[in-house]
């Protein structure tokens, strides 16, 4: 079942994880920090980060139980 506690923790951690990725992947490799355009940069992680969550609807593996089927609050 999804939006559980576990749910979101594991849905959570996997958006932080793409909006990490997601700001690494948009800094130009030798960049100055000057150079660098923030706000571009989060705008696009945020996106990514977004889309991450709405992509772990379809189900998250972290949460899944040993038959396939989603764990519950009452399970954890």
């Amino acid at each position: 079942m999804i939006l559980t506690k576990a749910w979101w923790k594991a849905a959570g951690v996997r958006a932080l994880k793409t909006f990490a990725q997601a700001m690494i992947g948009s800094i130009a490799v030798g960049a100055a920090i000057a150079e660098v355009q923030w706000g571009y940069i989060l705008s696009v992680s945020f996106v990514a980060a977004l889309l991450s969550l709405l992509t772990s609807i379809a189900g998250l593996p972290e949460v899944e139980d040993k038959d396939g089927k989603e764990e519950t609050d009452t399970d954890a």
